[in-house]
């Protein structure tokens, strides 16, 4: 799970939620005028007392400040004007206000934040500008008594030159922010992309009701097809709503444009019929568009995602060729170039790199093992990649790109604690929003070697084995003597832990327990070897014995025995045949168990209501759940899982409480903004919106972020997310969250 990204501050509002209002101070004798903060805001004759860096001069022209900005800078604050010394009190709420325009259209970031490190700030706002003079108006309240505020527009970042113009600015108190609220679009809640013909089909209505009322399902000319009772469900814990439930299963006409109608409110639009073969490739592509040290291909992928290979030490970077350790670590330096970016940063994690190579090998895996996987759907030429039509699968070759970083990231022979991996490979210092990989200038350093990592390499390494024999045998030679070596020196070295405090310029990626990935990295190599030795070290796991191998959150990065549980269960093997029934019976008795809690939430989705279940990444840990109830499906054939598995889906397509896909362009309305340093279009209009096929992290009470923290205090929940570049605790992109969506739309779409 992706941890703390950019630099922090203490106070956001979000820019939808901003409000273009003027209040009045009262007094307990007359009504006065907000006090104006800002000195010289119109610029009629002098910039006093406005500054500006050395790099960004500025002028009065035509009543205007403005000032020629340099391209080529990396960051938003390496370009700012602003002014200083302005008082803020506690707890007062002020308004923000200006008209600006740039000559070329480009983002900037206008703060208002602490005039000396560390900038604490109380306002950060995402800009679009362009040609036109626009008006802006930001509203929030300051959590400091302060005389040393400034307001400060951070306009560097473009890789052209531009010239920005600002004039009217304006800073009151008096004004109260607007509470915000999201648009939750109809009360009927339904999966916007829709339902297979002979699958379930369930919806959820928000309504004051208490009695059943009448639901009707007309296509797309408005013809009722059918119509029914609705079901009341109560009061849902998650989402703190009173809803009832519609099944209308029965209906298997296909075509697109149904819609629901029920208490007074008309759904979404939806198809039934074939959904997702598109879903499959999409899940799948987004990890080319995360690799590091390749071009991306605009002619595969659309040229607004082109870019240089990012991290080759090419100037500003300092690259992932010749890499030092943190001080103290090591005395010697690593090529690891390649792998993807983990998340919304560009750092490298060999945990999070790990799970997300076992689900896409798995995705695969699954094709030469389940009765209802399509063959051939994944396989030379069906993704958009620069290795297509070699002859190997394409999902291999993607995967590919990971496991060599994987292996690259082992220490070297003759160094203490040869054959361990290092934790992760990350910048020294946080970086800011957009940036992308290639314009990236800080320092890149190694990270100790932990027993988790090394054991992650192990599993992997394990798999690669096994899989990618039939195509390069040397390849796979090298892959499993690696997962020998690697799980020898965890054994050797079983307690050598991620430091939690490590989490400048990266994730800590920590994890107190290693016990569930030495139980993983045993149960891959034994089902690539058959080997005794294996066979007994996964038999002498307390996880192998555990039902909580798969429990309230299946499996995810620091909780790895679920894959474990998966494979042996599905990957042919000598198992003895008394095991492999314990196995398999252990699959689908957690798969009853989802499948009880999804019929008991009224959201129709297999994880229970309580806000602890809602964390950082939860959209995956939804998934995954789904994902061992459709393993349960390929080994029973049991159409009540296949069925679970689609309704559990449900949720991350829009039958939720925000009436909101997860998923970018799969859905009505679906996540455009998601916290990346790489796809920013929120903070640049010259940067991408996330890919489609991308998956959002989804609602997290914990809310880790100020912006959501700001935001949502106190959501229910589900309400607990926004479609916001800054909140990355709800919102940013993570490629062992993708590995979750690929797994499971590989499935989805072997059942059309």
């Amino acid at each position: 799970m992706p941890r703390q990204p950019h630099r922090r501050s203490t106070s956001f509002v979000a820019a939808g939620a901003a409000a273009l209002v003027t209040a009045a101070v009262l007094t307990p004798t007359a009504a006065a005028q907000p006090q104006e903060l800002i000195t010289n805001g119109t610029f009629d004759t002098t910039t006093a007392p406005w500054w500006w860096t050395e790099n960004a001069p500025a002028a009065v022209v035509d009543g205007q400040l403005c000032a020629e900005i340099p391209g080529g800078t990396a960051n938003p604050w390496d370009a700012i004007i602003g002014q200083n010394d302005l008082p803020l009190q506690a707890g007062e709420s002020y308004e923000l206000s200006f008209d600006a325009s740039a000559s070329i259209p480009v983002g900037v970031l206008a703060k208002i934040q602490e005039q000396v490190e560390p900038w604490t700030e109380q306002l950060s706002e995402p800009t679009i500008l362009g040609p036109e003079l626009q008006h802006f108006s930001y509203t929030f309240t300051s959590e400091v008594d302060s005389t040393a505020q400034q307001v400060a527009f951070q306009v560097g970042g473009s890789a052209e030159p531009w010239t920005f113009c600002l004039d009217n600015v304006s800073l009151t108190g008096g004004v109260e922010p607007p509470d915000y609220e999201p648009d939750t679009g109809p009360r009927v809640r339904v999966n916007q992309v829709g339902y297979l013909p002979d699958g379930p089909k369930n919806a959820t209505v928000v309504t004051e009701a208490t009695e059943p009322f009448e639901w009707t399902l007309a296509d797309e000319s408005g013809t009722v097809v059918a119509e029914g009772q609705s079901t009341p469900r109560g009061v849902d814990p998650s989402s703190q709503q009173n809803v009832h439930t519609i099944d209308f299963s029965s209906v298997t006409a296909e075509g697109s444009g149904f819609t629901l109608t029920a208490d007074g409110e008309t759904s979404y639009p939806f198809t039934i019929g074939n959904l997702y073969g598109g879903l499959r490739s999409d899940s799948l592509q987004f990890f080319y568009l995360q690799r590091s040290g390749i071009e991306i291909d605009g002619d595969l992928v659309g040229e607004e995602y082109a870019r240089p290979a990012g991290h080759l030490n090419v100037p500003p970077n300092q690259g992932d060729i010749d890499v030092p350790c943190q001080a103290g670590v090591c005395d010697y330096r690593l090529d690891v170039r390649g792998g993807w970016y983990d998340a919304g940063d560009h750092g490298k994690y060999v945990v999070n790199g790990g799970i997300a190579t076992a689900q896409l090998l798995s995705t695969y895996e699954r094709t030469l093992t389940a009765p209802s996987a399509t063959p051939g759907a994944l396989g030379d030429s069906t993704l958009r990649l620069p290795e297509r039509g070699n002859g190997v699968p394409d999902v291999l070759d993607e995967a590919r790109w990971e496991l060599e970083f994987l292996l690259r990231m082992r220490v070297p022979a003759g160094q203490p604690l040869a054959g361990m991996a290092h934790h992760k490979i990350h910048d020294r210092n946080w970086t800011g929003l957009p940036l992308l990989p290639h314009e990236d200038p800080e320092p890149r350093e190694l990270h100790p070697p932990t027993t988790a990592a090394t054991l992650n390499l192990a599993a992997t390494a394990a798999q690669c084995g096994r899989l990618y024999a039939p195509y390069d045998a040397d390849f796979a030679a090298t892959c499993l003597e690696a997962a020998r070596e690697a799980y020898a020196a965890a054994e050797a070295n079983p307690n050598l832990l991620a430091d939690p405090n490590d989490a400048t310029g990266g994730g800590a990626y920590n994890d107190d327990d290693v016990s569930d990935e030495f139980y993983w990295a045993a149960v891959e190599l034994y089902l690539t070897t058959g080997e005794q030795g294996y066979l007994d070290d996964l038999m002498a796991s307390p996880h192998h014995w555990s039902e909580e191998a798969l429990g309230t959150t299946a499996f995810s990065w620091p909780e790895t025995a679920g894959l474990a549980r998966l494979n042996l269960a599905t990957v042919p093997s000598d198992l003895p045949q008394h095991e492999l029934d314990w196995v398999r019976g252990s699959v689908r008795s957690a798969a009853d168990r989802y499948l009880a809690t999804l019929n008991a939430e009224a959201y129709g989705l297999p994880m229970p209501g309580e806000a602890e279940n809602y964390v950082w990444g939860g959209n995956s840990n939804i998934i995954n759940n789904v994902i061992v109830i459709a393993t349960a499906f390929d080994l029973t054939g049991d159409k009540r899982y296949r069925d679970g598995a689609l309704q559990g889906m449900d949720y991350i397509f829009g039958r939720n409480a925000l009436n909101h896909s997860y998923v970018t362009d799969w859905g009505t309305v679906t996540p455009q903004n998601q916290h990346s340093r790489i796809y920013a279009r929120q903070l640049d209009p010259n940067s991408p919106n996330p890919p489609s096929g991308s998956l959002a992290g989804g609602a997290n009470s914990n809310l880790q972020d100020p912006f959501a923290a700001d935001l949502l205090a106190g959501c229910a929940p589900q309400f607990c997310y926004v479609d916001d570049i800054q909140s990355y605790s709800t919102n940013e992109v993570a490629i062992n969250w993708n590995s979750a969506l690929a797994w499971i739309a590989s499935f989805l779409a072997d059942q059309e």
